[in-house]
């Protein structure tokens, strides 16, 4: 979606600074702050001037506003608004053709909204681009029925991020801020006609249009209080979130002298291992912890192991002693992942690592509007544009690389954050956008190994492992890279370019054992299918994977629905599947 506004002037200008031009040079651009610039200082009066203000500080093109108020006059402030609004609609409209890449596999807390976005659905993404239009909010907020004026004090007192949702809070706020009465606040008589019939038609237009704004007010009490009571973050029934997600340690940060109690009916082996996004909404924890024999969840960030924050939870039944990570270290900032980006990075960007690897990638509009804000400033940018600028850059995991210009991550730097090998999504998928999005529905390699590298001496002479939800084949390389020979896999995954990728990756590192993977649906593996499959293996010694994590993810504000939902309701084949293998083993 193109969400650019009319004109960039007001993005990239400081209030209280110059009006410089964004090529640099001597020509004039009018600041959003300032009233008179350039071309509106040679207006005839002082009111025309502040018509010209007031509608450029609503994001109208300059130019648009100044032909507009010549052919309306400067008092015909409604006449002036509808103009700018059907010359503007028409361009909004054509945008929405221009695609806008998303999609994803986790949120994360420390609530910061930008930290860790996967699973960022296309609707919202749209959404998110569109609300950043000032026109656009205009226009939805004057069609709810709120005042021009009204509408107008809230998007000039607002940041230009600021959500439609937000908005309708200032004003809302503002208005119950007003001194009230028994009756309806009669409005000052505009226009012409008989002044009893015209002070009637506002007072009862007023009254209904009230009535509306509290009716609205009130089922959007309940609906956040809804929001507040199912999707908190904070506590998932007994199981509380830690902040500081090193679980039950990691490198350089262990937990020194720890234990924990596994129940007998978890004791492996066989042994399993469950990975899904942990911030997700209040009680799947629970009932995850729950269905897997009431284990406790390792919480863990990637920020650990490699230069991204991705924070997720796991529930496996694995040893925790002796683990230890891959080597060599994985570089763990940004600095050391990209250094010919250093060059180029300024001082104001103070992100040392990256935020979750998202699934999509911020699009040329987004990086194109980057530029046009910090173009033409002289040494660092006003702290407002700073802001602005820093907040995108996070959302996308934006990278410097050149003067004023940003751009995404390349695919071959995602890899190396999530640890696989170069080019190993090239082969297997057909475009770029499949790439992003079949590793950011992967595992953080470096992560998982860790925790799996329990099992290289207990399997020296290879594993047997059934992979659900197999992706790109994270589990399997971190088995690869610790050592352990991989002797026979059941690899069940839905994408047919995730399992292509992974079936290259098996065949290019000439792989000794068994690799069946013309499995395409967990729902389909009945417990007839396992039992021919253990029998076949031998007994499986690891069941691994992580059900997708669609209706838990904090991005997903549209279907959120946790473990019910469409998608991650799969979680409950996985842990039938698990039951089904244990029984089959203790049978055996």
């Amino acid at each position: 979606m193109d969400d650019t506004d009319s004109s960039d002037s007001w993005d990239f200008q400081d209030e209280d600074g110059p009006c410089f031009s964004s090529n640099g040079s001597n020509s004039v651009i009018p600041s959003r702050g300032a009233s008179m610039c350039g071309a509106e200082g040679s207006t005839s009066n002082q009111s025309r001037s502040k018509a010209i203000s007031h509608f450029t500080e609503m994001g109208f093109s300059e130019d648009l506003v100044i032909k507009t108020v010549d052919e309306k006059g400067e008092e015909n402030t409604e006449a002036i608004l509808e103009t700018l609004l059907a010359y503007t609609a028409p361009e909004e409209c054509a945008s929405q053709g221009e695609p806008v890449l998303s999609h994803s596999s986790s949120p994360e807390f420390e609530w910061d909204s930008l930290d860790d976005l996967s699973d960022f659905s296309d609707a919202e993404s749209c959404l998110q681009n569109e609300e950043s239009v000032p026109e656009t909010k205009m226009m939805q907020l004057v069609a709810m029925g709120f005042s021009i004026g009204e509408v107008s004090a809230a998007i000039n007192s607002s940041d230009p991020d600021t959500s439609i949702a937000d908005l309708m809070d200032f004003i809302s706020a503002a208005q119950m801020a007003e001194p009230t009465s028994d009756h309806p606040r009669e409005l000052p008589l505009e226009g012409r006609g008989p002044p009893d019939v015209k002070k009637k038609k506002l007072v009862k237009q007023e009254f209904h249009r009230g009535r509306e704004i509290r009716a609205w007010r009130s089922s959007r009490k309940e609906e956040m209080e809804k929001r507040k009571r199912y999707l908190s973050p904070v506590e998932d029934d007994f199981i509380k979130i830690p902040q500081l997600m090193n679980g039950f340690g990691v490198p350089g940060h262990p937990r020194i002298g720890f234990k924990r109690k596994l129940p007998d009916v978890a004791i492996g082996p066989p042994y399993f291992y469950f990975e899904n996004v942990a911030l997700a909404p209040k009680g799947a924890w629970s009932s995850i912890s729950r269905s897997l024999f009431n284990i406790e969840p390792e919480f863990v960030d990637s920020k650990y192991f490699c230069a991204a924050a991705r924070k997720r939870g796991y529930i496996h039944n694995l040893p925790t002693d002796n683990r230890f990570p891959l080597l060599p270290i994985p570089p763990l900032t940004i600095a050391e992942a990209l250094p010919l980006s250093s060059r180029w990075w300024p001082s104001w960007d103070v992100r040392k690592q990256f935020n979750c690897l998202l699934t999509c990638y911020g699009s040329a509009l987004e990086t194109e509007r980057i530029r046009k804000d910090l173009e033409g400033w002289q040494g660092d940018p006003p702290e407002h544009i700073q802001k602005r600028v820093l907040n995108k850059c996070r959302k996308w995991n934006f990278v410097w690389t050149a003067k004023n210009s940003v751009a995404p991550l390349l695919p071959e730097e995602v890899e190396l954050m999530l640890g696989y090998p170069r080019n190993h999504t090239r082969g297997g998928a057909t475009s770029q956008a499949e790439r992003y999005k079949s590793l950011g529905n992967s595992f953080q390699v470096n992560t998982v190994a860790f925790h799996l590298s329990v099992l290289k001496n207990r399997y020296p002479n290879g594993i047997s492992v059934l992979s659900l939800f197999s992706g790109i084949g994270g589990a399997e390389i971190a088995l690869h890279q610790l050592g352990i020979p991989l002797r026979f896999v059941v690899a069940v995954e839905i994408s047919e370019v995730s399992r292509n990728i992974f079936r290259g990756w098996w065949e290019n590192t000439d792989q000794k054992g068994i690799l069946i993977d013309n499995i395409n649906d967990v729902t389909m593996l009945t417990a007839n299918k396992i039992e021919k499959l253990v029998d076949y293996s031998g007994g499986f010694d690891l069941v691994i994977g992580g059900s997708p994590c669609n209706n838990l993810t904090g991005s997903n504000r549209w279907h959120r629905d946790g473990l019910d939902g469409k998608q991650s309701v799969l979680f409950y084949d996985y842990c039938r599947v698990l039951n089904t293998v244990k029984r089959l083993v203790r049978e055996n």
